[in-house]
């Protein structure tokens, strides 16, 4: 009897089931994809060669197909030298990217497809193709050096250089070197690979060719920097009224635009009659919660326009509706200054590869308007990232992998040297660092922690000051985004009365802790949901959210390393010294002083004048709270308003009792140092006082001791 081909079951060879017909109807889409007519030659040198270049545009598919078919030489290998990773820089895309693949392999997210996000694991030891962020990959290296559990690694979005994957691309040089069966995959954009291939040297690439390019407009003339935001709205105003179909993607340079932006088109928007009903400004952020979803939902009578900004063109490669692109043509990068430990904020021209990906986002019956001249110069990639950001936390986690014999990293740009002095500088006096410039006992347990080193270090005094509960409640929440909401202009003064509630006399970082105390207060089965308490006190609940994951994952690594882990004390005078003892313990080198009585705070280290941000305790003038003479503060931008951020007052007999000798003298000269020097000298004068830890100053031979070690050659 004749077997109907039709009728015979075919099975996954992942999972080992039944392929059910959703299966056949995406590899029917997968097909269709501009990446697969290279599938044969990719799969022939992943088999002979241990590294692969793969340049494609946002659309072309690499991120989801890419992946699946290392899944399928591993599973060829029998997994016999592991299993398939995959790094992104965001998480949200991390996540989408894990459940799309999921989807088109017909398995189960969390079995053999998972991914790993900070905070979050969906993998189990089923798992065989992960997607993860570019920093949990590296922080698994601290553990893994070798990579031993993967087959196949793959690095996506190359092009971006961030920090973390300039740091893999540099350490898996040295991991291939050792381990020959290893297969590295790197994913870039078009204009991205020609560094690529001068680094690693005779690999093989693929470039994908992508979709017949879209009708293209250009600027005839250069505006000005203003001049972008009302083009780029009144041209969206004008689609919608005109256009029949279709979604429109604005890029724009900042967060400050996009909050703009949403607002004029909020307002406008409802006076432009157009088939396609209203127009819904959406705001698309690099971390949104459900960014992907709202992309791919349909809304019946409803054009979204997507205002977004930086290197977010990947986070639209499911989006299926967009037929128009406005681009301003310029980004906002944070550039970091190691004289004066400072970051300023710059805006400039995107990349070629930037230019090239957006114009992808749309298909050959879109048109994508470029608010500048066709012949406006530009590079042809992004200023890596590692060139212009504070890398003390990469020279720690360097010199936590030379413990595990990885400590050669073959940059493919080198860091300034100038920026890795200073950065050896911090760590020096942080107490990372040994005599021979090694990691010490401290160092090593502060790169434990996923977090800047001065912060490290003030979570390891709090163990010391027995106030572990309140710095980690500080930690978590300056490491999560900001948690207060800037609302529209009509809301701002109700806001502002919102978040004095919270406020704190000592200063910021105790009002951090104060609104997390309330937020956990405020748990369901209460009068209202945290979701709402949040929004009636204009705090963001994702913010929060992701504050308390963090603090769970600290108080985890610090059982782990089986450091103390004190109670709960806030509120009490000796708790409050030793929340500011602990800060100082960690950030002794941003310390200022108000210089006139009016808030223009000198700081110590560069001689710099700054100015409190509006948004802190002090940022205001109340004839109830006296502006602090000595401050503490967490971050300095030179942007345009010159602010320092995140500020709690401190004595200077506070500052003294716990700064190291050999920093303070070298610090810079200063009528502030004089009076430090006086602190100094009254204390060691003061009757019943001699040699003692709270005044380490005073001890001369301690003194010469440390200046033998603050010398870094």
């Amino acid at each position: 009897m004749a077997v109907n081909q039709d009728d015979i079951l075919e099975f996954n060879q992942f999972d080992g089931l039944p392929l059910s017909s959703r299966y056949y109807t995406m590899l029917k889409e997968r097909k269709s994809l501009p990446v697969w007519g290279v599938k044969c030659k990719f799969m022939d040198y992943i088999t002979n060669n241990q590294l692969v270049i793969v340049s494609g545009a946002a659309k072309s598919g690499q991120s989801t197909q890419v992946p699946q078919w290392c899944a399928e030489f591993c599973l060829s290998m029998q997994y016999r030298h592991g299993m398939v990773v995959c790094s992104q820089i965001h998480r949200q895309r991390t996540v989408d990217l894990a459940l799309r693949v999921a989807d088109e392999m017909d398995v189960n997210i969390g079995h053999e497809v998972g991914y790993i996000i900070p905070f979050h694991n969906c993998c189990s030891t089923d798992t065989v193709l992960k997607y993860c962020t570019d920093d949990m990959l590296l922080s698994e290296m601290m553990s893994d050096p070798l990579l031993e559990r993967y087959g196949v690694v793959l690095i996506d979005q190359a092009q971006e250089r961030t920090v973390s994957t300039d740091l893999l691309l540099g350490l898996l040089k040295d991991v291939l070197l050792a381990r020959r069966e290893l297969r590295v995959v790197i994913l870039t954009a078009p204009y991205s690979s020609e560094k690529l291939l001068r680094h690693y040297e005779n690999v093989p690439l693929i470039q994908i060719d992508g979709e017949r390019p879209c009708k293209t407009v250009h600027g005839n003339k250069r505006g000005g920097v203003k001049d972008y935001l009302y083009a780029s709205l009144q041209l969206a105003l004008e689609i919608h009224g005109s256009q029949e179909r279709g979604d429109i993607v604005v890029f724009l340079a900042t967060e400050q635009e996009i909050e703009c932006a949403c607002a004029i088109l909020r307002q406008e928007g409802a006076g432009v009659a157009s088939s396609q009903g209203e127009l819904m400004p959406v705001s698309v952020c690099p971390e949104q919660i459900g960014s992907l979803t709202m992309l791919t939902e349909g809304t019946t009578r409803c054009r979204k326009v997507f205002l977004t900004c930086g290197s977010t063109e990947d986070l639209f490669w499911a989006a299926h509706n967009i037929c128009f692109v406005i681009d301003a043509g310029v980004q906002k990068r944070f550039v970091y200054n190691p004289r004066i430990r400072a970051s300023s904020i710059v805006i400039r021209p995107i990349s070629k590869s930037q230019a090239e990906c957006r114009k992808q986002l749309i298909g050959p019956t879109g048109k994508c308007f470029c608010l500048y001249p066709e012949n406006t110069p530009r590079p042809a990639e992004n200023v890596p990232h590692i060139l212009e950001s504070d890398i003390t936390s990469t020279v720690l986690f360097l010199k936590r992998m030379e413990i595990a014999g990885l400590g050669h990293c073959d940059f493919i740009d080198r860091p300034d040297p100038e920026g890795l002095m200073q950065a050896l500088e911090e760590l020096d006096y942080l107490a990372a660092l040994d005599n021979d410039g090694n990691l010490s006992e401290i160092g090593i347990i502060m790169s434990e922690f996923p977090l800047e080193p001065q912060m490290a270090k003030t979570l390891l005094a709090s163990c010391e000051f027995e106030c572990v509960s309140e710095v980690l409640t500080i930690a978590a929440m300056l490491t999560a985004p900001s948690c207060f909401l800037v609302p529209p202009v009509e809301l701002k003064q109700q806001a502002f009365r919102c978040h004095q509630n919270f406020h704190h006399s000592e200063g910021d970082h105790f009002t951090l802790i104060n609104v997390y105390n309330a937020y956990k207060q405020s748990q369901p089965g209460s009068f209202c949901s945290p979701e709402r308490w949040c929004e009636q006190h204009f705090l963001s609940f994702s913010a929060l959210q992701m504050a308390d994951a963090v603090r769970s994952e600290l108080t985890e690594v610090l059982k782990r390393l089986e450091l103390p882990v004190s109670c709960p004390a806030f509120g009490g005078k000796t708790n409050t010294l030793n929340i500011k003892m602990a800060l100082i313990a960690g950030f002794f080198m941003q310390v200022a002083r108000d210089i006139d009585g009016t808030g223009n705070y000198f700081i110590l280290t560069h001689k710099h004048v700054a100015q409190i941000h509006p948004i802190s305790v002090y940022g205001t003038i109340s004839p109830k709270l006296k502006i602090p003479e000595w401050v503490l503060y967490h971050e300095h931008t030179l942007a345009e308003n010159n602010c320092i951020r995140t500020v709690t007052q401190i004595s200077a007999h506070e500052f003294i009792r716990m700064i190291p000798q050999y920093f303070f003298y070298n610090l810079p000269s200063s009528e502030s140092k004089d009076i430090l020097q006086g602190v100094i000298k009254h204390s060691s004068a003061a009757p019943g006082k001699g040699k003692s830890e709270e005044q380490p100053l005073n001890n001369s031979t301690s003194g010469e001791q440390s200046y033998e070690r603050c010398v870094i050659q």
